[in-house]
């Protein structure tokens, strides 16, 4: 049985993934809230493993395995970390800080339909943008799921979601609101 494979995206309205570090947004744009992190940490249980392309793991692992922020803290944080990584690259080496991550250097096609055959429990990558955006190319994504932000950051935001992406059509499986104010959009994309 081929494992499912969710492609989890936080963006603000205007499509940016994430705000220059002078910016004075704060952590998911300032915006999380309790039924965010909740539901959040519910999607990691059981945990799926986190594939990751490089820049998305250093930064993550960063963040998470020193424990500076306090949102690393938040169970769903802590539930990320727990989770099996493997992460894409032919520049990182082992050790990685991260309890359990391995370091695969290959073809990222190649590496997730491998992972897709062989996995027993669902894949999920968080960002890891250009990563992503070929594997959704090459029709490996089964879920994409976006989790917009009530917030438009022209001025202050960083690394567009779909620069260079393929044209896709986006069946809608599920959406919700989190916290009053959060959308999640889930949804299956097929090339257009």
């Amino acid at each position: 049985m081929t494992a499912t494979y969710t492609w989890d995206v936080f963006s603000t309205l205007d499509g940016f993934g994430s705000f220059v570090e002078t910016a004075d947004w704060g952590g998911y744009w300032g915006q999380q809230g309790p039924e965010l992190l909740e539901h959040r940490a519910g999607q990691l249980d059981p945990p799926p493993r986190m594939v990751f392309g490089a820049t998305t793991f250093r930064e993550v692992a960063d963040i998470l395995v020193s424990g500076d922020d306090p949102l690393t803290q938040d169970e769903w944080n802590q539930r990320t970390l727990r989770a099996p990584a493997t992460v894409i690259s032919s520049t990182l080496t082992e050790p990685l800080g991260w309890p359990d991550a391995t370091i695969v250097d290959g073809d990222a096609v190649d590496v997730v339909r491998r992972l897709k055959d062989e996995s027993d429990v669902p894949l999920r990558s968080q960002a890891s943008l250009s990563l992503n955006r070929a594997l959704m190319a090459a029709g490996l994504v089964d879920r994409f799921q976006l989790t917009i932000f009530p917030v438009i950051s022209g001025r202050t935001g960083t690394s567009r979601i779909f620069d260079g992406a393929e044209d896709f059509d986006l069946q809608l499986l599920e959406s919700r609101t989190l916290d009053g104010r959060t959308h999640e959009l889930v949804f299956r994309p097929t090339r257009h």
